[in-house]
């Protein structure tokens, strides 16, 4: 494939890409993390919490909200036990991550805070991310911590997981992390400089690719497969995370992990890596999904107090402007914004179901735990996940 396919020009570029991103989710994999399996990387974790913390400072520019998905329970697991190869066994990998779950979170938690930074663990599984109740407070959760200037360090519960629930690849889950928490970019951190037309270890003739489209079934023919016997990725998981993460508008860099000060020197707009340009900004695929929804599970009836304020003004949704609602949603359903006539004037993800919503209309948000014994938000639907209807 190296030899019929070039790479085409495309006019977003790297500088505008990372530096203008705001939410990044950076994945390192487990070769990198372990030293090819050896043990933890101390040096390695420690350049990357530094670069994390000033990031999230704003050192030198913008602050930035950054997540961190790493791999190396399973190898660090490996290597406290003992085991040269990894297991095929799924009791015996769960093992090695439950051994190995240990020294990365400590690590990880260790050398933030040396850098002044908070750090949580959050684990996750696919089964999290399918069903809708679970998929909205580990978002809920993940936007709470990054509003708190904390570094959630992600990494997939394998010391639970399955055959039918496994990510397969951390790659895949930095990927759903991006598009779960919306973010501008995903760097997915590896042992290679880039993508190459072919793999350089084996052909020469092997061309760097420095830019690309998200998506391009070409750069899918050229990737190998898996580049070391610690992980379970390749190159082809990578391409293929990056167009799982332009679905949400997330361009995707894949850089080599131990290029120094590789976070920091991409933000400020240095060309190093592949950047997999995502043709679709984050807001336009968002407000694109809910546009198109056409299975609306219900609606809530607004004054023309409210109404105006989402149709004109571009505000958010707050119970306290709702005068009735209609059918049987869950939250985080798309649902119809009606003025008095009926008439659709927006469509948005609710944050309440449809039986809580109908206690909260006409209610401020001071009295939202009252009436629930909780508050999951102040706004029904946030503005963010409103698009307004074409006739609107």
């Amino acid at each position: 494939m190296g030899g019929r396919w070039q790479p085409k020009m495309i006019q977003t570029m790297v500088s505008s890409v990372l530096r203008d991103a705001r939410r990044i989710v950076v994945k390192v994999g487990s070769s990198l993390v372990t030293n090819e399996g050896r043990g933890l990387d101390e040096t390695a974790i420690g350049e990357w919490s530094r670069q994390l913390a000033a990031l999230v400072r704003g050192d030198g520019g913008v602050a930035r909200e950054v997540v961190m998905v790493s791999s190396g329970a399973i190898a660090e697991g490996m290597k406290r036990l003992g085991w040269t190869t990894r297991p095929h066994e799924i009791h015996e990998l769960q093992a090695a991550a439950a051994v190995g779950q240990m020294g990365l979170a400590q690590m990880y938690e260790t050398k933030l805070r040396e850098e002044g930074m908070g750090s949580a663990q959050v684990l996750l599984t696919h089964a999290d991310l399918a069903d809708r109740e679970r998929y909205l407070n580990a978002r809920s959760t993940l936007l709470t911590l990054l509003r708190l200037g904390v570094v959630p360090v992600i990494n997939e519960n394998d010391t639970v997981v399955n055959d039918e629930i496994k990510f397969g690849d951390n790659d895949t889950l930095g990927a759903l992390v991006a598009n779960l928490v919306e973010a501008d970019a995903l760097i997915i951190l590896t042992d290679q400089k880039g993508l190459y037309t072919a793999d350089p270890r084996r052909d020469p003739a092997a061309q760097f690719v420095h830019e690309a489209k998200a998506g391009d079934l070409a750069l899918e023919a050229m990737a190998g497969g898996a580049g070391s016997s610690i992980g379970k990725g390749g190159m082809i998981t990578k391409i293929l995370a990056a167009k799982r993460a332009a679905g949400s508008g997330a361009s995707t860099v894949i850089a080599w992990g131990r290029e120094p000060d590789v976070l920091l020197r991409l933000v400020r707009g240095e060309p190093l890596g592949t950047l997999l340009v995502a043709q679709t900004q984050k807001k336009q695929a968002r407000k694109q999904w809910m546009a198109d929804h056409l299975q609306l599970r219900g609606s809530v009836v607004v004054d023309a107090g409210a109404a105006a304020k989402v149709r004109d003004e571009g505000k958010s949704l707050l119970p306290i402007g709702m005068t009735a609602v209609e059918g049987d949603f869950s939250r985080g359903d798309v649902i119809a914004v009606r003025d008095a006539s009926g008439v659709e004037i927006a469509r948005g993800l609710a944050n309440y179901a449809a039986a809580e919503a109908r206690l909260l209309c006409r209610k401020p948000s001071t009295e939202f735990e009252k009436l629930l014994g909780y508050v999951a938000e102040p706004e029904m639907v946030h503005r963010d996940n409103l698009v307004l209807a074409a006739s609107a």
